[in-house]
């Protein structure tokens, strides 16, 4: 194909008919070199999101866009190394505590992640809560932490998936952020241009998940298994739950802490148990371990210290000072603390988590614009969840409160909005629901 015919490529897709690989290696490569304007991608954008794509077609936009830029190609220098991505949500703090727990058993693991916008925190904003921490790495720096730690969480850097960073800034402006297609696609160009050898996905479901229905959450999980089809990474996802936040915590310093609690044995079983399931699945994908041997591995890491101390390195290597691990006094600290009674006696039938995501986020400890800045003590503890049984005027949450001052009335007013109460405990849901790969 000498040239491409950009308005005939779009009618056709307009039509629901298929494009060829040619035709969409084109469109990305033309576009991110400037040589196709915005408004015909934002064309082919909505035209996506109107007829979907074929699986195939889907494939090659992964893969386009992420020849769009840098390619790492990290499995050629290491026996193997491991990668993970999660949909996010509300006290989301898996990658926290899997990238040392996995690296105490002899596993590697590095991440490109991202920072919080809308109800879901970002993972390296708490991380940047750990003073002098540096989260902006270049490659050479990344793979020195992986050298020193065997684990390291940094900040994508500008190389990685340039055509995506273009498409994602016309899809927040035209609608076409929920695509399925255009969502496996731009996660999966961003991942897979790292090049690591297995890659696990935490897709959560519920009322704080992207996807708040099982069925769309599935279809997203096998949508980005899919678009790996050839990649040489191989990937695997569980399905987990969002229905509630997970662990105690929500917000960037008080994560840490229940980051380095959940290492010393200490934490929240339901954090534990997720990051467990996720641990398993990136050791067993290493041939390392079978299920049994990964379990006992993640067991003796924890048991013995060496998840904890492997923290430490991390930490270290990534700038920051590791007594952070042992004297929180370091991160900081809430000006102030709001407590929400129970207004009944009875259960906690529900928290609707968007709710409580955003409530976070208006705390300080998220963004609603990409600029806005966190306030790193900012947050909520969430003592009480779904399942458990109150007393009128127990505890059933602590409102951290930072640099900004509100009206504690008011605050524990919204709080109680979006919690519900019942005579009876609600139905159990499970914390990992499927396993697909």
């Amino acid at each position: 194909m000498a040239d491409l015919n950009v308005y005939e490529l779009l009618n056709r897709k307009r039509r629901g008919g298929p494009l060829d690989a040619r035709e969409i290696e084109m469109f990305i490569d033309r576009f991110t070199n400037g040589d196709i304007p915005e408004y015909q991608m934002s064309a082919l954008l909505m035209a996506i999101a109107i007829n979907g794509m074929t699986t195939a077609e889907m494939a090659t936009l992964t893969q386009a866009m992420l020849r769009s830029g840098e390619q790492w190609h990290l499995r050629d220098r290491y026996d193997f190394i491991a990668d993970k991505h999660s949909t996010g949500g509300v006290g989301d703090k898996v990658s926290l505590v899997l990238s040392p727990w996995v690296a105490a058993c002899g596993v590697k693991i590095g991440m490109l992640s991202g920072r919080g916008l809308g109800h879901t925190g970002g993972t390296l904003d708490k991380l940047e809560a750990i003073p002098r921490f540096n989260a902006r790495l270049s490659r050479d720096e990344f793979e020195r932490c992986v050298e020193d730690a065997g684990c390291v969480i940094s900040t994508s850097t500008e190389g990685i998936a340039p055509a995506d960073k273009k498409m994602y800034a016309l899809r927040d402006v035209t609608g076409t952020v929920e695509s399925l297609p255009l969502i496996t696609a731009s996660i999966m160009s961003k991942k897979l241009a790292m090049g690591a050898s297995g890659l696990i996905l935490d897709v959560k479901t519920g009322s704080g998940a992207f996807m708040r229905k099982y069925q769309d959450s599935k279809a997203l999980a096998q949508s980005l298994i899919a678009a790996a089809e050839g990649s040489g990474t191989r990937v695997e996802a569980l399905i987990t739950d969002m229905d509630q936040p997970l662990g105690v915590a929500a917000g960037n310093a008080n994560e840490i802490i229940e980051t380095f609690e959940v290492l010393k044995g200490n934490g929240p079983a339901d954090v534990e148990e997720v990051t467990r399931a996720q641990a398993i699945r990136v050791l067993v994908m290493s041939n390392k371990f079978d299920d049994a041997s990964a379990r006992q591995a993640l067991d003796d890491a924890l048991r013995s210290g060496r998840a904890l101390e492997q923290a430490r390195k991390w930490v270290a290597a990534q700038g920051g000072d590791p007594k952070v691990v042992d004297d929180y006094g370091w991160l900081a600290e809430p000006t102030a603390v709001v407590e929400v009674k129970a207004p009944r006696s009875g259960f906690v039938t529900a928290i609707d988590t968007y709710q409580a995501g955003m409530f976070t986020v208006d705390l300080g400890a998220g963004r609603k614009k990409a600029d806005d800045i966190i306030d790193y003590a900012a947050g909520v503890m969430f003592d009480r969840k779904p399942g458990d049984e109150v007393k009128a005027g127990d505890t059933i949450a602590r409102i951290q409160l930072g640099e900004t001052h509100r009206d504690a009335e008011e605050l524990r007013a919204r709080f109680l909005s979006f919690v519900e109460f019942g005579d009876a405990p609600p139905e159990k849901r499970p914390l990992i629901h499927e396993h697909l790969h």
